[in-house]
């Protein structure tokens, strides 16, 4: 099963769509312009149930084979929001939105399978039932737990459920995969450091909360170093750090910091948890000062399941001849709580040599459509193969 012909033929189309999407961004749950774009194109491509608002904006299309005697449902799901970052790539579809732009490729993940639901509608070759799913929100919102939280899965009657994303990088139109944990869990902490502030020239005369703040950045590192098992991974970055005082000649009271935790097993993130909460007070008691610790949950590990994992590779080798081991990615990934929810897989698909997602020069290469296209369209056949 190599790239469908049919997906060569829906090329321009589906670029078309693409091309609008990314020239019209919405950023988490406003995707109100998206979703009715989306749900408009189901009910014209003829699914058999178009359903909105899920998650908030997410749509949901539903798609019945020849034959449905297989009770076999399949899910799945392309994420449609847009970042905050203002474009700079200089396309004549580039963004129309200050502030906003798709520098993530979800453009294209919901024009790919926009494209593959338009084929199934035509064609129903196949044994059972699609559910296709556009989720809003999953640059940082929780889209995909807040469509679960709607009763996603059991509404629908979802077993297994697949996601798919592009990668600068991989060879445009090569896949590569990996099982077990692939995108890391991603949680924040905030730590305020409360010291005794004053006049920069009698320091003796307080508690200095920069240099305690200071000690508590560099103590973090060792909970990567000393604390975790060197096999595993987990990163502890400090992002931000500021003090309550811009002044030259004024020891600050009070630091505040901000930054992020991520690892690639449930075990180790809560280690990391425990040990950067120890590791702030603790320092800061040791200088007389006091650290309060905020430490927020983020996505979990998004971990693929074993089974689904070769399937999805196996339908990847008949679409482009080859599917690579992918990386660990400290990333995160939303679609994590989707398969916590039930078995599937996530793979990537390449975007070329592009510049990195997140980046304001990063563009969705359009050649990458009937690739992305023709795995869906795979998954689904080679699955729930027509009686």
């Amino acid at each position: 099963m190599p790239i469908k012909n049919r997906f060569a033929e829906l090329l321009p189309e589906i670029t078309a769509w693409r091309r609008d999407l990314h020239e019209n961004p919405e950023i988490l749950y406003e995707t109100h312009r998206t979703s009715g774009i989306v749900a408009e194109r189901l009910r014209a491509f003829g699914c058999d149930d178009v359903v909105e608002g899920l998650g908030r904006t997410g749509v949901v299309g539903v798609i019945r084979g020849k034959t449905t005697g297989s009770g076999k449902v399949i899910g799945l799901r392309a994420d449609m929001d847009a970042l905050p970052i203002h474009e700079q790539t200089g396309k004549p579809y580039a963004s129309k939105t200050p502030g906003a732009m798709h520098a993530c490729g979800h453009d294209g993940h919901t024009a790919m399978l926009l494209g593959a639901a338009k084929y199934l509608a035509e064609t129903r070759n196949f044994d059972g039932t699609v559910v296709v799913i556009f989720q809003p929100a999953e640059e940082g919102g929780g889209g995909g737990r807040e469509m679960c939280a709607d009763g996603l899965m059991e509404r629908f009657g979802i077993q297994e459920v697949y996601g798919m994303h592009n990668w600068p990088g991989i060879p445009l139109g090569q896949f590569a995969i990996r099982p077990g944990a692939f995108f890391a869990s991603t949680d924040q902490f905030e730590i305020t450091i409360e010291g005794k502030g004053g006049h920069a020239a009698k320091p003796h005369e307080t508690v200095d909360s920069t240099l305690v703040a200071s000690h508590v950045v560099l103590a973090l590192q060792s909970i990567a170093s000393r604390n975790a098992d060197p096999t595993e991974q987990i990163v502890v970055s400090v992002t931000s750090f500021e003090t309550s005082s811009k002044a030259f000649n004024v020891i600050a009271q009070r630091v505040h910091m901000k930054g992020t935790v991520r690892t690639m097993s449930p075990e180790l993130r809560k280690l990391g948890q425990e040990r950067l909460t120890a590791i702030a007070e603790t320092t800061a008691r040791a200088y007389g000062a006091e650290a309060k610790v905020n430490y927020m949950k983020g996505y979990p590990v998004m971990i693929n399941h074993g089974a689904e994992t070769e399937f999805a590779a196996e339908v990847a080798r008949e679409v482009s001849g080859d599917c690579a081991e992918a990386p660990l990615i400290m990333g995160g990934e939303d679609f994590a709580y989707m398969l916590e929810e039930r078995p599937g897989a996530y793979i990537l698909v390449g975007n070329g040599d592009t510049a990195s997602v997140h980046h304001p020069e990063y563009d969705f290469s359009d050649e990458a459509i009937p690739a992305g296209c023709s795995w869906w369209a795979g998954v689904v056949e080679r699955r729930m193969p027509a009686a």
